[in-house]
């Protein structure tokens, strides 16, 4: 795919869309432009379009083609009589898996920003990873659905350590802000998008400065409050899921479980500093287990195993040949792998000779297919090293990146729908995209101290092809702060097609439906996709991962 491609960064943006504002929100954003894309010497794309479309945007006031999934009217529509697929709506189970023949031309990794957002009010930095999902009417047809404009969620601050941090929706087209929520919430929690409450719509669930968690319409507006805080808050994050498969919606903060109206249902156990609890059927019962790391609980709160080894970020997966899944954890020690009834499989590995103790391999993981060979890898950063490794902890390959400071993740995702994916990771100072063996293909500044903030991929514009999201917060070392929020596109849109949802930061596909529904049986992601904080291709309404070349 060539030498590594720097982008010279700025910010573009665009006139203000058509938007839909809840209550105490506002509707203003400014952008700079001129950002080019270079590679092995070549002038690249250009500047971007001073108006923020881009070629082929799809925003409200885009002369573009319009959303390419758009096929008309649905048989959800009332009164309406029509056989058209109803593609604006989720109509399969999550189990439906499409034609995974699609693929791009092999030339097709030449990226440039499609916008990049400044900020607003004072808040230009952010160090929680962007979530995507629809929450806007864009094509004011009086539903939200999968034909709209995808939203990106984004958390900004002015001040870390004070003043606290705003939520912003933003266009996913062009970066314009449809609207901020007024309420302060904690800048470093990663929140949570989902139906709650059942309405068809998702939800937006974060945590206040003082560690009540806090529910929001998708316009919005404040939905409740919990009165009983989340005491392991800081620098940690939400996740949702329907644990007992009653079809209402738990929200896990850390040890503490919610029920969909804020009640405080339980705790297990004690959680890690700087937590991303996920939720698996380990023991096939057919409800979702809580899964801290070192130890894994019922959804009523009663303990299933403690493993025994120190706390840590989990992450599910199948590594090796029986139906049952692993945990992956990553925690002080090093790396550990765990059986699904807690069995340690081996634990404190530290592969890449990174110190243990500290941060330095307290990090989250991202599982997914890397090179194509039919199995599951992981990758994560130890600090010093980014590095893909096999299921038994062995190097794959490792490259060099700079994050002392935090405890950032990373994700990958098959761009060209050749079998290989590409892994992304953020630091201190850039975004990187490796290729399967470990060169970097891309290399965008960025700064941050890092915090729960990872790059994700997902089709933020709804043209049928993947974009990457990242964020960035304070400089490091003095240097000049990135804007908060960039969107980085292929220049001619060939990358393989993302689902055009993200919606928390123990994302694992089959945790969540497109049209952000939590689903009362969750699939078992390690039998349908093995990946975990990485995006599928989706075709026709179902998820599919390209099948390993041969």
């Amino acid at each position: 795919m060539g030498a590594a491609i720097a982008l010279a960064m700025g910010a573009c943006g665009g006139d203000d869309p058509a938007a839909t504002a809840g209550p105490n929100t506002t509707q203003d954003s400014t952008a700079a432009t001129d950002v080019t894309a270079t590679s092995d010497g070549s002038s690249g794309a250009g500047p971007l379009p001073t108006d923020g479309t881009g070629p082929t945007a799809t925003g409200p006031d885009s002369s573009g083609p319009g959303p390419l999934f758009d096929l008309g009217p649905t048989p959800d529509v009332p009164g309406v009589d029509t056989v058209e697929p109803p593609t604006c709506f989720v109509v399969d189970d999550m189990d439906a898996v499409g034609d995974c023949s699609q693929s791009a031309p092999a030339d097709s990794f030449e990226p440039e920003v499609q916008w990049a957002w400044p900020g607003e009010n004072g808040d230009i930095y952010s160090v929680v990873t962007p979530l995507v999902a629809n929450l806007t009417d864009d094509d004011a047809n009086g539903s939200i659905d999968l034909c709209d404009i995808p939203d990106v969620v984004a958390v900004a601050y002015a001040n870390l350590f004070g003043g606290g941090a705003h939520i912003y929706v933003l266009d996913g087209a062009t970066g314009v802000a449809h609207f901020h929520i007024d309420t302060l919430v904690d800048p470093t929690v990663c929140p949570a998008l989902g139906d709650i409450d059942d309405d068809g719509l998702p939800e937006i669930v974060t945590a206040t400065q003082a560690g009540n968690i806090v529910a929001f319409e998708h316009d919005g507006a404040l939905k409740w409050q919990s009165a009983v805080p989340w005491t392991t808050f800081y620098i940690a994050a939400i996740a949702l899921a329907d644990l007992d498969a009653d079809g209402d919606v738990e929200i896990i903060a850390g040890e503490s479980i919610y029920d969909h109206e804020g009640a405080l249902v339980t705790t297990v156990g004690i959680a890690p500093q700087y937590s991303a609890t996920t939720a698996a059927d380990l023991d096939d019962d057919g409800d979702l287990e809580i899964i801290l790391g070192h130890a894994a609980y019922h959804h009523d709160g009663t303990l299933l195993w403690d493993s025994g080894i120190g706390p840590g970020f989990p992450q599910v997966a199948n590594f090796d040949g029986d139906p049952q899944p692993e945990i992956l954890v990553t925690n002080n020690a090093g790396l550990a792998m765990l059986e699904h009834d807690g069995d340690i499989v081996y634990q404190g590995l530290t592969p890449t000779g990174d110190s243990a103790g500290g941060l330095g391999w307290y990090r989250p993981a991202t599982i997914h297919d890397f090179d194509g060979d039919g199995e599951a890898e992981f990758a994560m950063s130890s600090a010093n090293n980014y590095t893909v490794y096999e299921g038994d902890g062995t190097i794959v390959w490792s490259s060099p990146v700079s994050d002392l400071s935090g405890v950032a993740a990373g994700t990958a995702f098959d761009f060209l729908g050749d079998g290989k994916a590409e892994a992304m990771y953020a630091d201190e100072n850039d975004l990187f995209v490796f290729d399967d063996a470990g060169l970097v293909l891309l290399q965008i500044p960025r700064t941050s101290p890092t915090g729960t903030e990872y790059p994700v991929v997902a089709d933020v514009d709804n043209d049928g092809s993947a974009e990457i999201i990242v964020v960035s917060s304070d400089p490091i070392n003095g240097g000049m702060a990135s804007p908060p929020v960039q969107v980085i596109r292929d220049v001619q849109e060939r990358w393989i097609q993302a689902r055009r949802i993200w919606n928390q930061h123990a994302y694992h596909v089959t945790n969540v439906r497109e049209d952000g529904t939590i689903p009362q049986n969750a699939k078992k992601s390690w039998e349908l996709l093995n990946t975990f904080r990485t995006n599928a291709q989706i075709e026709g309404g179902g998820v599919c991962m390209p099948q390993p070349e041969g």
